[in-house]
């Protein structure tokens, strides 16, 4: 091998930072591929590659070198980790044991694939999913099942709940890249988690009061409120929580609804109706794979109206993170309906951002983007939506936008008592 695969940092760094990827000791103007694999925990395969030239001297450095074909094209120096795609179909990149790292092996390869020739130069880049000090505690308190990530140092941290969709389990690895930005934040399961309820059924608000609770008492946390960041199903959760419950001051939403949807919501003696839906809407397309986003109701109809969330009750700001090419539901008419409603109750809109070119998994920064995959419970392949490098881009945006959004409403001086946004 004749070539140096240049890496800055060159040893782990976590998966949410950007690397520098520098290839050296080519000949001048040489042709070259770079190809970058990876395996997740249960044995997929993830590829993708791209074709370049090296400069005059010999060097090729991505950060100013535009890719020639491949996987992407253009100046895209993260492309080789975010147009990875999986070799078999439908499979959604996800970290499962947040204290390994994913090892990405980088190759050099003379020439222009498909006629690419021997292995030139070669690499493996490990990314973390737990920052230098980071820690991981898993929590089984009273109902509450989840883990807690806590920053390095004495604190104590301005903390967040966080909480995934309708595919239920512990999801950790957001939580866990969040802490190493400084927060404590608790990544809660609510069904399908050792003996939480298997599916998700009645849902009571006492267990997500259980986790604000727990938060709010443990020393390392600052209070005297937290934070909610929600995915999906999680994210009209959090608008629940938000407008019902006490202690809680920034809530962050990403591609969800403002009504209570698949299942009722119980609180002490109120419910909170699931908005209506017909899973005969649903729409098939040519490659076999479901679009739900015409199976909800209108939740601007009369008779939807007892399932909206009455968000104007809550006492904090929110954000709104909208993949404008959603295709599991109308995420950018619900932020809509949202700040509608918000002003028409003499509170502040929210902030929303719009991402064009986005579906509904908007992932921490440098993920694969996800079109399609099969769904954990309904085990049918789902239609997401989404362009690969417009997605790309909004995710590192919105990552940036949750931490900033976070730290500038999770201050712990004062309970919030309207939105400031």
């Amino acid at each position: 091998m004749a070539a140096t695969v240049i890496l800055q940092p060159a040893g782990r760094c976590s998966w949410d930072e950007p690397v520098r990827i520098a290839v050296r000791g080519l000949a001048p103007r040489q042709p070259v591929t770079l190809r970058a694999s990876l395996r997740d925990e249960k044995g997929t395969l993830f590829r993708a590659h791209a074709r370049y030239q090296a400069d005059a001297g010999g060097l090729l450095d991505l950060e100013r070198a535009p890719a020639l074909g491949g996987s992407f094209t253009g100046l895209e120096p993260m492309g080789l980790l975010w147009a990875l795609e999986p070799e078999k179909p439908l499979v959604r990149l996800v970290k499962r044991d947040v204290q390994t790292p994913f090892a990405v092996e980088l190759e050099v390869l003379d020439g222009h694939e498909p006629d690419a020739g021997r292995v030139l130069g070669r690499a493996v880049h490990e990314r973390d999913f737990l920052r230098p000090g980071v820690r991981r505690e898993p929590v089984r308190a009273g109902r509450v099942r989840a883990t807690l990530f806590l920053p390095p140092g004495a604190g104590p941290f301005p903390g967040i709940i966080d909480l995934f969709g309708s595919g239920g389990g512990l999801c950790e690895y957001r939580a866990s890249l969040l802490a190493g930005h400084g927060f404590a934040v608790l990544a809660l399961a609510y069904f399908g988690f050792e003996d939480l309820p298997e599916y998700l059924d009645d849902m009571h608000l006492e267990y997500f009061e259980e986790a604000v609770d727990f938060m709010l008492q443990h020393p390392k946390v600052k209070g005297p409120n937290v934070g909610l960041l929600g995915f999906s199903k999680g994210g009209d959760l959090c608008l629940s929580m938000a407008s019902f419950l006490k202690g809680i001051t920034a809530t962050v939403l990403i591609n969800s609804c403002v009504a209570n949807t698949i299942v009722a919501l119980h609180y002490k003696d109120m419910i909170v109706p699931s908005l209506g839906s017909d899973i005969g809407r649903c729409t098939i397309n040519e490659s076999g794979l479901w679009n739900f986003l015409d199976v909800w109701d209108n939740p601007l109809e009369e008779r939807n109206h007892p399932s909206i969330i009455p968000l104007e009750r809550a006492q904090g700001p929110f954000l709104f993170i909208v993949g404008m090419d959603d295709h599991n539901w109308r995420s950018d008419f619900y932020a809509q309906i949202a700040s509608e409603r918000l002003q028409a109750h003499g509170k502040d809109r929210p902030q929303i951002i719009y991402y064009p070119g986005t579906g509904h998994c908007i992932e921490p920064a440098y993920f694969p983007p996800c079109r399609a995959s099969v769904h954990t419970v309904l085990h049918q392949p789902i239609f997401h939506g989404g362009e690969p490098k417009a997605q790309s881009r909004a995710q590192v945006d919105a990552w940036q936008q949750i931490q900033t959004f976070f730290h500038k409403h999770l201050n712990g001086k004062k309970s919030v008592q309207s939105s400031k946004i």
